[in-house]
């Protein structure tokens, strides 16, 4: 493990809010999200921000589990900063959302990667996801990629 710093984020964090908001807005500008939007998604979702001291270096969103038993399905979405890919900050972040996941009871983990972000979408296949559907959301014009983790989710990061 790295020095990373991994900070969960609440609904009354103004901070931490802020720092997951600037990441996500940065990685994903079609899906731009306010200040009170992020808000909401904390109380619904488990967001957290990761520091190199007191840099920030990405984030992270666990959608929990949807459905009972082989259809318990958890979306888990790690994000870097451009300047510190490659070092092993995403594999880290990736990593404890997993573990988060499946205490949450997760059997099946997914991910969503817009498909502009050739990054990322490189780093779900490098760890076990393998493409499930391409699609564009109505009346927009980004393509986003659906990914599920081969083998149930109890693959890569087990």
């Amino acid at each position: 493990m790295s020095d990373l710093r991994i900070v969960p984020v609440s609904d009354v964090d103004e901070v931490a809010l802020e720092d997951w908001r600037l990441v996500h807005n940065l990685i994903v500008p079609p899906a731009a999200m306010s200040l009170d939007a992020v808000r909401a998604r904390s109380v619904r979702n488990r967001l957290e921000v990761a520091y190199l001291g007191d840099t920030l270096v990405g984030c992270s969103t666990v959608r929990p589990p949807a459905g009972d038993g082989a259809a318990a399905v958890a979306t888990v979405i790690a994000r870097v900063l451009p300047g510190f890919r490659r070092r092993g900050f995403g594999a880290e972040i990736y990593a404890r959302g997993l573990a988060l996941a499946r205490e949450l009871g997760a059997d099946r983990i997914e991910t969503v990667v817009l498909a502009a972000n050739h990054d990322g979408l490189s780093f779900a296949l490098k760890h076990g996801f393998v493409e499930v559907e391409r699609y564009v959301l109505d009346g927009e014009s980004d393509l986003w990629v659906d990914l599920r983790l081969a083998g149930g989710g109890r693959g890569a990061g087990s």
